[in-house]
Order: structure tokens, then sequence, then C-alpha cells
């Protein structure tokens, strides 16, 4: 199982950017997917949810209006495109995959690193 992520960068406030996961080694289209961070001296926290089978998504209030989080089943990828990025999105951000059925299985990336700064 890898989930391998890209699209890390330094960008400056305002900019934009496009992180990708490529999914392999499992049955993504089973899978809901989710963006984490994990910003210098803080705890991980849910950026971004997509679930399975058109099941919807779901957003943090710090990333509603900026960020939108999309999945392409035929492709094993999930994407989190994030607009008007600030300083406070510096993070390391990382791709996450969950199923429940009887059990729960959970696979994480290494992640990718995002940098907001002038």
């Amino acid at each position: 199982v890898q989930l391998v992520e890209s699209g890390g960068d330094l960008v400056q406030p305002g900019g934009s950017l496009r992180l990708s996961c490529a999914a392999s080694g499992f049955t993504f289209s089973w899978y809901d997917m989710s963006w984490y961070r994990q910003a210098p001296g803080q705890t991980r926290e849910l950026v971004a949810r997509i679930r399975k089978s058109g099941g919807g998504t779901e957003l943090t209030d710090s990333a509603k209006g900026r960020f939108t989080i999309s999945r392409d089943d035929d492709k094993q990828m999930v994407y989190l495109q994030m607009n008007d990025l600030n300083p406070e999105d510096t993070a390391v951000y990382t791709c996450n995959a969950r199923r429940v059925y009887y059990t729960e299985w959970i696979y994480w990336g290494q992640g990718t690193l995002v940098i907001v700064s002038a």
C-alpha cells in the first residue's frame, strides 16, 4: 500500500497550490480519502475529506471557501486545490485513506510540505 503526496512548495500569501496524492495497493474506490495537515508545534488536524461512492465532501472551517478536495477513482488520485493561502496554512499536508467494514483500515502517506511566506 502506498500513498504518495506531491505538489507542496513555497508560495506567497494569496497564492494557490494543488496537492496530489497517488494511491496504490488497495481498492481506492472503497475508501474515504482525506487531507490532514500538521503545522510546526501543532497537532495534526483534518483539512478536508471526500467520501467514497459520491458520498460528498467535508471541509473544516479554515478550508471552506478556499480549498477544494476532489478524487479520480479511475486514476486512484485525490487532490487538494488550495487558494488564497495564508501563512497559517504552512504545514506538512498528508493524505489519508480510511475504510470501515466490520473492521477499520487506515493508510497514511509521508506528507508534502507547504510553506506560505512572502
